[in-house]
């Protein structure tokens, strides 16, 4: 009887330090994250699934092209997913089609097609990033008020990994276009 008890005893144990460490790890290290909708399109796609590091972004700020996960400002239950295409000083500009990021005309070939409404100029303020959806004709982000340019206490972390389904499992990378810029 102490053996089945002790054999009890020592799963539940382990039962409760793997769920210490999962959560552990959804807090602090990385979590999944379910894309919903066609605003990453083409970069991303709905229903796939992306490993996000929350770790990054202690230690440095994020950088233009990375796509993010975060906090939509008016209900921080929900998560949205985008690039950033502005950091703090930066003039973002959208005419004639074309994305500026302080006055230098972007291509983007990353993008579903080109932006039907012009926009701005505007200037990120401190704190914040600007971002905008690859699917820029479909997409709620930094244009629109209730989103707005993003806290950056609002990021969840950074999108690294798609890994579902599995024929597009892959690294995420920043356009180099967008990297240049710094």
């Amino acid at each position: 009887m102490a053996q089945v008890k002790s054999e009890i005893r020592e799963y539940a144990e382990s039962f409760v330090i793997a769920i210490a460490l999962a959560l552990f790890i959804i807090l602090f290290v990385a979590q999944s994250f379910l894309v919903q909708g066609d605003s990453m399109e083409p970069s991303l796609h709905d229903g796939e699934r992306l490993l996000v590091d929350k770790v990054t972004y202690r230690f440095r700020a994020p950088e233009r092209g990375e796509i993010i996960v975060f906090s939509y400002p008016k209900d921080p239950r929900r998560k949205f997913i985008k690039r950033v295409i502005g950091i703090p000083g930066d003039v973002i500009e959208i005419r004639n089609r074309t994305l500026y990021i302080n006055g230098s005309p972007i291509e983007e070939a990353y993008i579903r097609g080109p932006m039907y409404q012009p926009f701005g100029p505007v200037t990120v303020p401190e704190g914040t990033v600007w971002v905008l959806g690859d699917n820029r004709n479909n997409s709620e982000d930094s244009r629109f008020p209730d989103v707005g340019p993003v806290p950056l206490k609002n990021i969840v972390g950074r999108a690294l990994f798609v890994y579902w389904p599995p024929r597009e499992v892959g690294m995420l990378h920043p356009p180099q276009v967008l990297a240049e810029l710094d």
